[in-house]
């Protein structure tokens, strides 16, 4: 029997990034008749170092149902607490479906409280690789704990079905960061009254996350990367912050002496738009974040992968990846700089769905009740 109630969709958001990948999935939930939007923020949202990202969801209009604290001497420490908080919040909030996206820890941990509870767990962007710090693995226990999946590519809704998923649980509908994203991306006023003069294609931007806990050799390897963009001849760089995983602080730290540089533009965080604008109008995009991956493609926009981080992961033909080094950065970058007449892709996107939003909320609005359809047994 259908549910009397709308049936309550609480999405867990620990960082920036996933949560602005997500908005034309809960523009859609939102919108529909049958279904309630919850919203439970955490993880590095909460961080001030990297911006307190929490003020910008309410900022934007959405409503925070739930704070669950990401507080720990470890990872693990964390993990295990905030799974203890997402349990309570979730009985709280009275939530039918938990929804996750990606391979963070903080999906993992909302993925293990809602299906020990006995809730339904709908997962977007399974069946992905990437190598990630812990990311691959993760990513695939969270597809384990899931009873719905949504992946991206044909290729990654392959992967689930081989992981013993029943491929009747298993809906390809593209990735929600793509849909919508060229009307989404900030217009060159908003990016001028941000960063000032800013020609679009006269700078690169970069985006580098840690791969391993050991700040210092972070340290060194963004000091690599922003000296081997800047002897590319680019006029300007801009610097988004990393994310909170382990060793981000030295990253961090050599993005604060770098603010000093005249050709430097430091962020810890923006918004959405922003970044969007940003990619777009870039003359490339360096480092290791899965936006050069997925989003990149859809504005044509160059991306110089570096290091494994994002090793595994199904890519367009305008990435190219470079170990870590300050003659292969420059050199990659040289050639796509190309002496002031920076060469551009494509734009073809292997990740591009068909109204993804709404696809991901229909089948949401078609779950029911009752015991059997959270029960599981592996395919093979």
């Amino acid at each position: 029997m259908p549910n009397p109630h709308r049936t309550r969709i609480c999405f867990v958001t620990g960082t920036r990034a996933e949560f602005g990948l997500m908005r034309s999935v809960l523009s859609a939930i939102k919108r529909s008749k049958k279904l309630k939007l919850q919203i439970v923020v955490t993880g590095m949202h909460l961080d001030r170092r990297h911006g307190r990202s929490i003020g910008r969801v309410g900022e934007e209009g959405w409503k925070i149902d739930a704070v669950a604290p990401w507080k720990g001497e470890s990872s693990g420490e964390a993990t295990g607490n905030a799974i203890a908080a997402l349990t309570r919040i979730f009985e709280k909030l009275k939530s039918d479906v938990v929804l996750l996206v990606g391979d963070r820890v903080e999906a993992f941990a909302a993925a293990a409280a809602g299906h020990l509870a006995g809730l339904f767990v709908a997962h977007i962007h399974g069946g992905d690789r990437a190598l990630g710090q812990v990311d691959d693995s993760l990513r695939h226990a969270i597809t384990k704990l899931s009873h719905i999946h949504f992946p991206a590519t044909e290729q990654s809704a392959r992967r689930i079905a081989r992981l013993g998923e029943d491929r009747r649980r298993i809906f390809r509908v593209g990735s929600p960061g793509i849909e919508g994203i060229a009307k989404s991306a900030a217009s060159r006023r908003e990016l001028i009254a941000e960063f000032g003069d800013l020609p679009a294609r006269r700078f690169a931007l970069l985006v580098l996350h840690p791969i391993d806990g050991d700040e210092s050799k972070e340290f060194r390897r963004a000091d690599l990367l922003l000296r081997g963009v800047l002897q590319s001849g680019i006029p300007r760089v801009v610097v988004i912050y990393p994310n909170n995983d382990p060793g981000g602080g030295g990253i961090i730290r050599r993005w604060e002496a770098a603010a000093s540089n005249p050709h430097v533009i430091v962020r810890r965080d923006v918004s959405r738009r922003v970044f969007l604008g940003l990619l777009r109008d870039a003359a490339f995009l360096a480092g290791n974040s899965s936006a050069g991956i997925i989003e990149a493609a859809s504005f044509g926009t160059p991306v110089i992968d570096v290091g494994p981080r994002q090793k595994g992961r199904q890519r367009c033909e305008d990435v190219r990846n470079v170990p870590y080094g300050q003659p292969l950065v420059r050199a990659e970058a040289r050639k796509i700089w190309n002496a002031g007449r920076p060469r551009r892709g494509s734009a073809a996107n292997v990740y591009e769905g068909n109204h993804t939003g709404a696809r991901i909320a229909a089948v949401l609005s078609r779950l029911t009740g009752g015991q059997k359809p959270r029960q599981k047994l592996i395919t093979y």
